[in-house]
């Protein structure tokens, strides 16, 4: 097994909200599909964890549960930055993790808690 991550969706309530929220955070387009429900798919290169944005399948947004971290990039300080002017709140700020690089957790606009992690 290559990743025991293989997908991952995060919930929200205003579907575009949420959508214009990631794309300031991440400095990216995310690919909008209708599914019978609306989805916002996040980059992704060949043979990497996918996700998405969801709204209209059943999944609620909260701050409690699973924690998902994306990647902070070179740096995560640069999309940690983003966060707050997009509307979403920092909330434990960049932080050494030792060996294992730093993270910082954050709030989106729709509830949601999720962290970034880098290595520098």
């Amino acid at each position: 097994m290559a990743s025991a991550i293989n997908w991952f969706e995060i919930p929200a309530n205003n579907f575009q909200r949420a959508v214009d929220f990631y794309s300031k955070v991440l400095a990216s387009d995310l690919q909008l599909v209708n599914a019978g429900f609306d989805m916002a798919f996040f980059p992704c290169s060949d043979g990497g964890t996918g996700g998405c944005v969801t709204h209209g399948n059943g999944n609620k947004p909260s701050a409690e549960g699973s924690f998902v971290y994306l990647n902070g990039g070179d740096d995560l300080s640069v999309p940690l930055a983003r966060v707050e002017p997009a509307g979403g709140q920092v909330v434990m700020p960049k932080t050494s993790i030792g060996p294992n690089g730093f993270m910082a957790i954050f709030m989106d606009t729709e509830g949601n808690r999720l962290a970034f992690h880098s290595m520098a």
